[in-house]
């Protein structure tokens, strides 16, 4: 397959994200509205499996959206019905030698960092199969919504590996260490409801006629996280992402930090004004 550069992209009316096409292409950056910013994944012959070019391509996508001051929200979703990821790509990695696998399971935990690392809130909607590098994929997002017949679960031990894009890290901070430990030593697939339950996905949604259930409640999410003041919701990020790694003493320490941060800011005196005012606020991220 040809090698693809990165995705094109423009703003549209109202700040609205599109993406111009490119034949073969395997991600795309799109958007449904102003400031929420979609990550498009296409790859539907290896249902959306992370495959050389994909991670390339998804790469390529992150680094157009960091420093984007109007996106706001970034949502994940796969443009291939029934699935959100399928996981590695084992075809292509059957012919690896031992160091290229290797070095391509280290570029897989640095895409899964910097999709932890964007600077806005990130949403997985799994509205089908999210397995393996798929599921570590959606737990690097932020927040999770996925379709109730959603089929989820790091499979890698039924493979002869174990999760290698940093699965053993971030599930137990979803749903404990004694269930993570159980569910990557099964290699067990749950539904989005047993997901829900366990504290894996935000929220558990009934699927729809058009299979795009968890892409709508994400959606919906994302346009209550949008009026936000945008500094305010970055530096929350930052402070609970910084904070969880290490002693409360010094978590205290970066959310002081943080707070510092976002004080002298022009939308927290806009929100004290508007608060006098009793008015909604109108931030401009600054």
């Amino acid at each position: 397959m040809m090698r693809l550069g990165r995705a094109a992209l423009r703003w549209g009316r109202g700040g609205i994200h599109t993406a111009v096409p490119r034949h073969g292409q395997e991600v795309q950056v799109g958007g449904e509205s102003g400031g929420i910013a979609e990550i498009l994944m296409n790859r539907p012959h290896a249902r959306n499996s992370l495959g050389k070019v994909f991670v390339d391509e998804l790469f390529s996508a992150l680094e157009q959206l960091r420093f984007d001051e109007k996106v706001r929200v970034v949502v994940f979703k796969s443009k291939v019905k029934g699935v959100f990821c399928a996981g590695a790509d084992l075809k292509e990695r059957e012919k690896m030698d031992d160091a290229e696998v290797g070095h391509f399971v280290k570029r897989l935990r640095n895409l899964m960092d910097e999709v932890a690392a964007l600077p806005v809130p990130t949403i997985a909607a799994i509205d089908g199969y999210a397995l393996g590098g798929g599921l570590e994929l959606a737990l690097a997002c932020d927040l999770r919504v996925a379709a109730s017949s959603a089929k989820m679960g790091l499979i890698e031990t039924t493979r002869g590996l174990l999760p290698g894009a940093g699965g053993t890290q971030r599930l137990p901070r979803c749903v404990g260490v004694g269930l993570a430990k159980e569910l990557i030593f099964t290699g067990r697939q749950i539904d989005g409801q047993e997901a829900f339950s366990m504290g894996l996905v935000n929220h558990a949604v009934p699927q729809n006629e058009e299979g795009d259930a968890a892409y709508q409640r994400a959606l919906t999410l994302a346009k209550e996280i949008l009026p936000r003041a945008p500094i305010a919701v970055k530096m929350g990020k930052l402070a609970i992402n910084r904070g969880i790694e290490v002693d409360i003493a010094s978590g205290m320490a970066i959310e002081g930090m943080c707070y510092a941060q976002n004080i002298p800011t022009r939308d927290r005196q806009e929100g004290m004004v508007a608060f006098r005012e009793k008015r909604p606020p109108q931030f401009i991220g600054k």
